[in-house]
């Protein structure tokens, strides 16, 4: 049957990271309040305070989810590349920023990622509407997955916090990203949070 999987970066978040803004806060009251109409059975969140807040209030403006935490849909490098998988143009940015992170993270990040696309994505035994309140590195991971594209093409696709994106799994057929980065639901003050600085339409 057809999974319905929809991909939500945690509200904005304080400088520290413990929690979330009062942006953030009505980011994800507003992300509820799109998702009211969506029948979902599962709100899935990674185990930081951002994301957790985010689920939380999400999951206050809809009917009978309880949110649940998920090491899987944590933040995390997704996928470690060899040099001679990436295009050249690219390769030494991508390895220079890969070298800032630990080893343990490069370890631990790859099989997480599996873990999340073993769980989240493909038909399901029954058609199922899932949102994943996860971070910027994971969405780009699974919507990479879903167009097919080298893995390590996680790298420089940007989400916006509270932004969202719906992917479609049906058996026999390609995955179809039916919207991605969608921030229709916030008002022009809230959109584009925890995106590069760069012009806008």
């Amino acid at each position: 049957m057809i999974r319905y999987l929809y991909l939500a970066r945690h509200g904005e978040a304080t400088p520290d990271e413990s929690g979330l803004t009062e942006a953030g806060r009505r980011q994800a009251e507003l992300l509820g309040e799109r998702l009211r109409a969506v029948p979902l059975s599962a709100v899935h969140h990674g185990p930081l305070p951002r994301a957790a807040e985010t689920a939380r209030l999400v999951a206050g403006r809809l009917d009978g989810v309880v949110p649940r935490v998920s090491e899987a849909a944590g933040d995390y490098v997704p996928y470690v590349p060899a040099r001679e998988e990436l295009p050249p143009e690219y390769a030494d940015v991508y390895l220079a920023w890969l070298g800032e992170c630990s080893g343990e993270e490069l370890e631990r990040g790859p099989k997480l990622a599996q873990e999340a696309l073993d769980l989240f994505t493909g038909p399901a035994e029954e058609t199922r509407h899932e949102l994943v309140v996860t971070h910027n590195f994971l969405i780009g991971r699974l919507v990479a997955a879903a167009h097919h594209a080298p893995a390590w093409r996680w790298f420089g696709l940007n989400f916006a916090n509270a932004a969202l994106t719906a992917i479609r799994y049906a058996p026999g057929r390609p995955p179809s990203v039916l919207f991605a980065n969608d921030m229709s639901h916030l008002p022009p003050e809230l959109r584009w949070t925890g995106f590069p600085a760069e012009p806008r339409a």
